[in-house]
């Protein structure tokens, strides 16, 4: 960009603070926080802090039309782009299909160039911008210097309604089974919704509540047409770094212990366990074929295999893949050729994604899509769309969906429960007084 003002910070985590309730009134706005100041284990970051507002272009819809667009748009342009591809962008590469209900009616595609980009990392602040002069950005940080922090709170309670019965979700494990022992799949990702049709919510206070209860190296805040994202992924899709890609695939949860001994045991028990590894390793030979695609012959490797990480309220096991893609790859086609994420799908996915549709009762839309950035230098880092609220405040509807892998190995009851538990942190947040199925 053509301006850029910069600043040493004394206290970025408080600067970050206010930059957030700076940022957040505009629409758009995108913030992407790694939360590495609590998180100083995660690897690959790139940025401490980044968020954008404004726009001065704007790709949002569905069709092939617009997916060229948007290449063209990456690869002649070379601006910063901030935005998401959700999980139905799928239909677009395969003969799929998304039928069922969506309350949320988030486009499938969304992507904006910014006014104005805010970048922070190692105790300083940049902010760029082709449209205001340096004077013009001074005097924003400024602005946001003098703010006050503003921190979560809530006073309002919720009723959220469950779109799937108990009994529903364990016949329906029961029948995935029933399919991978006849050969169709080897494994098939399941997800349920949790929703509120007369939601009343602040969304940036939700925001705040959600990051402090369990921050995460890919937590998220999208504004645009009165929609909002507000997300605490833990996972990384896929990341570009000059010609290296890095996909961080997340198979196997395990909740956190209640005391020293019992979280380690716990760690431990997930690490050893014959059906979370067998989760995690056929993701990742998912994800190797779909790197494949884009990458240089032979350059596909597995860096970390069932490594097990620790966040606040879950222990999860995550691998690392890399490979190498040509210098004149176009980014997009790098990530759509990966996409939609085998750790939200299943294998082989094709069949993976028909069953989904088949069995589960809610169109997935952003969830289990990818949000992030393409930079001005052709690099790229996208996230999976989980532990993440989805709310339309035009309509009032709000929606997060969890779900688990199920394999020959999954005990249906089990697999219902680590819904729940999935579902017990936003529960939280939300001040959800209940909780049952829609029959």
């Amino acid at each position: 960009m053509k301006y850029v003002f910069s600043q040493n910070l004394i206290h970025p985590e408080a600067f970050r603070q206010k930059l957030l309730s700076y940022v957040t009134v505009f629409d758009p706005c995108i913030c992407l926080d790694s939360n590495s100041h609590l998180l100083p284990e995660q690897r690959y970051g790139t940025y401490d802090f980044l968020a954008a507002m404004g726009k001065r272009k704007e790709y949002k819809g569905s069709g092939a039309s617009l997916l060229k667009t948007l290449r063209d748009a990456i690869s002649q342009n070379r601006e910063w782009l901030f935005g998401y591809l959700a999980y139905d962008t799928k239909n677009m590469f395969e003969d799929l299909r998304s039928d069922n209900f969506d309350g949320t009616g988030f486009p499938d595609i969304y992507f904006f160039q910014p006014e104005i980009v805010f970048i922070i990392r190692h105790h300083k602040i940049e902010i760029h911008s082709d449209v205001e002069t340096v004077a013009s950005l001074q005097k924003i940080y400024k602005t946001i210097e003098q703010l006050s922090p503003l921190y979560p709170a809530s006073d309002h309670t919720m009723k959220i309604m469950n779109r799937m019965s108990m009994s529903y979700y364990i016949k329906g494990v029961k029948e995935i089974q029933h399919h991978i022992n006849r050969g169709d799949i080897y494994e098939m990702n399941f997800c349920q919704e949790f929703y509120s049709e007369n939601a009343d919510i602040n969304p940036y206070s939700t925001y705040l509540m959600v990051n402090s209860v369990s921050p995460a190296p890919f937590s998220s805040y999208l504004v645009f047409d009165h929609k909002y994202l507000i997300c605490g992924s833990p996972e990384r899709f896929l990341k570009k770094r000059g010609q290296m890609i890095i996909s961080q695939p997340m198979k196997g949860t395990v909740r956190r212990g209640d005391y020293i001994n019992e979280d380690r045991l716990l760690k431990q028990k997930l690490f050893s366990d014959p059906k979370e590894r067998a989760e995690n390793i056929m993701i990742v030979d998912l994800v190797r074929n779909d790197l494949s695609k884009t990458a240089l012959r032979g350059s596909v490797k597995v860096e970390e295999l069932c490594g097990v990480y620790t966040f606040n309220l879950w222990h999860q096991m995550i691998s690392t893949i890399m490979s190498e893609v040509p210098d004149y790859s176009n980014p997009l086609d790098i990530l759509t050729g990966a996409f939609p994420m085998g750790s939200m799908t299943g294998a082989p996915k094709i069949k993976a994604m028909q069953l989904i549709e088949e069995f589960e009762l809610t169109r997935r839309g952003l969830y289990s899509g990818t949000l992030g950035y393409f930079s001005p230098d052709g690099d790229f880092d996208f996230n999976v769309v989980i532990r993440s609220v989805l709310f339309n405040a035009k309509n009032k509807y709000l929606s997060f969906q969890t779900g688990g892998a199920i394999t020959a190995l999954s005990d249906p009851g089990k697999e219902y429960d680590e819904c729940i538990l999935k579902a017990g942190g936003l529960m939280n947040v939300l001040h959800a007084n209940e909780c049952k199925p829609n029959t």
